[in-house]
């Protein structure tokens, strides 16, 4: 069975203009990486367990804040990525201080081979971009939910 997926597409209108909030992810393999690096913030999740949730919980762990309140959120077509993982995304409206956001870690042994281990963030960064910008950072298998997502607000 697939590797399942649940996140938060975070959003906001500013000067009229839509920005959403994107995470980069930690570790040394996407440290010099930026166009087409960025994601939703999101996590895995078991089959058994609620989409919804399992997004609220990732989104805690990965700003350090709870899910902004206020608005329904927008549940996203589930979308395949690449890797065979299945992302179910919510689009949710709320403000967030990107540069205050801290993730978890993980840990892993780096350099490879080296017997040391060494922790990272999760997301070693938060900003919001606009939704042209947001096209071009996010990972190609996250465009679909930002395209959806815009396709559910008014232009």
């Amino acid at each position: 069975m697939a590797k399942l997926s649940a996140g938060i597409i975070l959003y906001r209108t500013v000067n009229g203009e839509v920005e959403v909030l994107l995470g980069h992810p930690g570790g040394p393999f996407w440290a010099k990486k930026d166009a087409g690096a960025w994601s939703i913030i999101k996590g895995e999740y078991e089959d058994d367990e609620d989409p919804w949730a399992a997004a609220q919980r990732e989104f805690l762990e990965e700003t350090g804040s709870p899910v902004p309140a206020g608005t329904d959120p927008i549940q996203l077509t589930p979308v395949k990525q690449p890797s065979g993982k299945i992302v179910t995304a919510f689009g949710v409206e709320g403000d967030l201080d990107a540069a205050g956001a801290q993730s978890n870690t993980f840990e892993m042994e780096w350099p490879k081979g080296s017997g040391n281990f060494k922790s990272f963030p999760e997301i070693d960064k938060h900003e919001w971009f606009t939704s042209d910008d947001a096209e071009a950072k996010l990972l190609k298998g996250h465009r679909p939910i930002l395209t959806e997502l815009l396709g559910h607000l008014p232009s």
